[in-house]
C-alpha cells in the first residue's frame, strides 16, 4: 500500500460540491481517503481567469502503481466534466499556458517516489512555486520531507511566501 498526496480544485461552476464528489469518487475507486484539508481560494496561476480557483489537498491510501493511479484520477476528472480537448481549445485561443476547469487532480506525493516518465512527473515539478498547493499540503502533511528537494512542505510554504513578500515588496 502506497500514500499518495492528491491536489484537487477548479474554477468553474460550484466547485466545492465537485470537490467532495471527487473525493467521494477517489474513496470509492482509488483508495482510502485518510484526511483532506479545508478549501482554499486562490487566484488563478499562470493566467488571468475571471474566476478564482478552490483547491483541497487529499492524503490518500492506494494499491494502485503511480501510473495507474494517474489513469484512474484522469478517469475520475472525465466523469466530473472535465474536457482536456475544450481546454487545449481555449489555450490556443488565448495564448494562455492554462486555462479555467470544473476539476483538476494531480498527484504531488507518491510516497517518497521520484518518477520522470512522459505521462508522469513526482514529486509534482511545480509544487514549490505555487502556495494554491503549499497551503493546503501544509495543513495536512506540514512535515512531509520532498523526496528531491530535501525540504519539509512548511519550510518550501515559508520560502515561497517570502520570495513572495520580497517581490511584493521590491526587493526582488
Amino acid at each position: 500500500m502506497a500514500r499518495a498526496i492528491i491536489i484537487t480544485g477548479g474554477n468553474m461552476g460550484d466547485v466545492k460540491p465537485r470537490l467532495r464528489q471527487a473525493q467521494q469518487m477517489i474513496n470509492a475507486g482509488i483508495g482510502i481517503v485518510l484526511r483532506c484539508s479545508h478549501v482554499y481560494e486562490s487566484k488563478a496561476w499562470g493566467f488571468t481567469a475571471a474566476d478564482d480557483f478552490k483547491n483541497q489537498a487529499m492524503e490518500v491510501d492506494t494499491d494502485l502503481a503511480p501510473e495507474e493511479l494517474l489513469a484512474a484520477l484522469q478517469e475520475i476528472e472525465g466523469r466530473l466534466g472535465r474536457d482536456r480537448e475544450a481546454e487545449a481549445a481555449e489555450k490556443a485561443r488565448t495564448g494562455e499556458p492554462y486555462s479555467s476547469r470544473l476539476i483538476d487532480i494531480d498527484i504531488i506525493f507518491y510516497d517518497d517516489a521520484v518518477v520522470d516518465t512522459p505521462r508522469l512527473k513526482l514529486p509534482h515539478p511545480l509544487m514549490q512555486e505555487r502556495d494554491f498547493v503549499l497551503a493546503p499540503l501544509a495543513e495536512i502533511a506540514p512535515e512531509k520531507v520532498h523526496p528531491v528537494l530535501g525540504k519539509t512542505v512548511e519550510q518550501l510554504r515559508g520560502e515561497l511566501l517570502a520570495r513572495q513578500a520580497a517581490v511584493h515588496n521590491g526587493e526582488a
